[in-house]
Order: C-alpha cells, then structure tokens, then sequence
C-alpha cells in the first residue's frame, strides 16, 4: 500500500512540476512577443520580462565571442553592474528621441525603463560567468 502511496506522489508531484515547466515557458514567450508589440497593446510588465529575457540571452551569447571581462577593478568590484545598465538606458533613450526627431517610429526598447531591464540581466551575466 505505501509502494502504491509513493507512486501517486510521484505521479502528481511530476504532474505539477510539468505543468509549472510549461507555465513558465509561455509566460517566457508571451513576455518576448510583448517586445514588439506596439504601445497601444503591449503589457508593460511583460514587455519588462520578455527584455529581461533577451538581455540574459544577450549575455549568454557575448560571452561565446568575448569571455574575458572587458575590465576589472578591484576598488570598484561590480560597479559596472550599476554603471552599464545606466549608461545603456540612457543611449537607449537618447535614440528614441533621435528617432522620433526624425519623423520614424520609436521601438519599445527605445527608452530608458526597457533599455535598463534589457542591460541589467546583460550584466549580471557577464559579470558571473567572464574571468
């Protein structure tokens, strides 16, 4: 009877654990889709996911061309998780505004908010996985 018991909880705990593997991967595809959907339509927060994703995509891909840190300071250990994402938002946003001085389209990622949330995870990554 316990043998049977164990199984049952397998079986529902694999259930559960499937089932949240799935959730998880079409809330990671709705939020990439929100990255080009236009103003009007698009879901704030995951639109903030979805570029939360492709930055740590972005990351994981920059370390197969450049795997050694750009530089390393050992008084400012870190400081460019802060630094970079900044600097990255602001360029982020001062394009969208050249953009739209132009007469084109301004792109979602085209501000600071998303150009930040894209860089962030960006920079974590790197800063974790470069020597």
């Amino acid at each position: 009877m316990e043998a049977i018991f164990e199984f049952i909880i397998l079986v529902v705990f694999e259930f559960l654990l499937e089932v949240a593997g799935e959730l998880m991967l079409e809330l990671g595809l709705r939020s990439l889709g929100e990255t080009i959907v236009s103003r009007e339509h698009r879901n704030p927060l995951l639109a903030g996911i979805g570029y939360a994703l492709l930055g740590l995509i972005g990351g994981g891909l920059s370390l197969l061309f450049f795997p050694n840190a750009f530089a390393r300071s050992e008084a400012l250990h870190g400081i460019s998780l802060l630094i970079a994402p900044v600097l990255t938002g602001l360029a982020m946003a001062g394009l969208g505004w050249l953009w739209e001085k132009k007469g084109r389209q301004r792109l979602p990622i085209d501000s600071f908010a998303y150009g930040f949330i894209f860089a962030l995870p960006m920079a974590i990554v790197r800063f974790l996985y470069t020597s």
